[in-house]
């Protein structure tokens, strides 16, 4: 096991073993939630990347400056991808962190604590689910295709839903079905798992596709925003990801 591996399954213990932290919320937004393990997570992988790799900066969600250098390395981390599953009590959320160089991102791990699945990659080396080689679906019709969808609470708000909703259900026609997670992470690395056929969204944050988006391209697949342009260290962008077929179909019928 990896010092990475450590640091992220010790920091997950405290998604299951601190209930009360779970509901000790402070409201960041409209739909917009931290808890007491948000931040306690956070806290701790930042502390133990710090005490590994104090060459390396890093930037996180709860973390209040987010303004990190791009053109060297930055650690990226969503300490809970799915904050609103947690307060639930629905075991769909995860550890997400990345390593971007120059805004490449050159490491990922997506770590799904209630399952026990570590998403990994690195770039040029492939993808892995607990250390097995994972490839995106070989679907080349989108009328078979499970997709996944998000509603960021920035891009879906009472001004923009219309319109969204409205785009999700031509996809809904036009495909097998589709799912909303509430967690971009986990939603990129089933598309890296074949799991799902495709994901798209219409704002999402830089911890949320980083580690995701390596996920994707390491097992075969593409990722790129809405446009067919390159993620880069953008702290705000759409994505769409799938195979390429399926990517550059969704992009092309329904996102332009």
């Amino acid at each position: 096991m990896t010092i990475l591996d450590e640091v992220v399954r010790e920091a997950s213990r405290r998604y299951m073993f601190d209930a009360v932290a779970v509901h000790r919320i402070r409201l960041k937004g409209p739909a917009d939630y931290v808890t007491e393990v948000d931040s306690s997570v956070q806290a701790y992988i930042k502390g133990e990347l710090a005490k590994h790799y104090p060459e390396i900066q890093f930037t996180g969600e709860e973390d209040d400056d987010q303004h990190a250098d791009f053109n060297g390395l930055v650690w990226a981390l969503d300490p809970v991808d799915g904050t609103t599953n947690l307060i639930h009590h629905m075991h769909h959320s995860a550890i997400a962190l990345a390593l971007l160089d120059g805004g490449t991102v050159i490491k990922a791990m997506v770590y799904q604590p209630y399952l026990d699945e570590m998403f990994t990659a690195e770039l040029g080396k492939g993808a892995f689910l607990n250390g097995k080689p994972i490839h995106v679906s070989m679907v080349a019709d989108l009328g078979t295709a499970l997709i996944g969808l998000g509603t960021s609470h920035k891009g879906i708000n009472r001004t923009t839903a219309a319109a969204q909703f409205n785009m999700f259900g031509k996809v809904f026609e036009n495909c097998a079905d589709i799912r909303r997670s509430g967690s971009a992470s986990l939603d990129l690395a089933w598309v890296a798992a074949g799991r799902l056929d495709g994901f798209l969204e219409r704002d999402v944050k830089l911890w949320d596709h980083a580690a995701g988006r390596l996920l994707v391209t390491e097992a075969g697949g593409v990722v790129t925003d809405w446009q067919g342009g390159d993620l880069g260290s953008a702290m705000h962008t759409s994505i769409v990801a799938g195979n390429a077929y399926v990517a550059e179909h969704l992009r092309e019928v329904f996102l332009q």
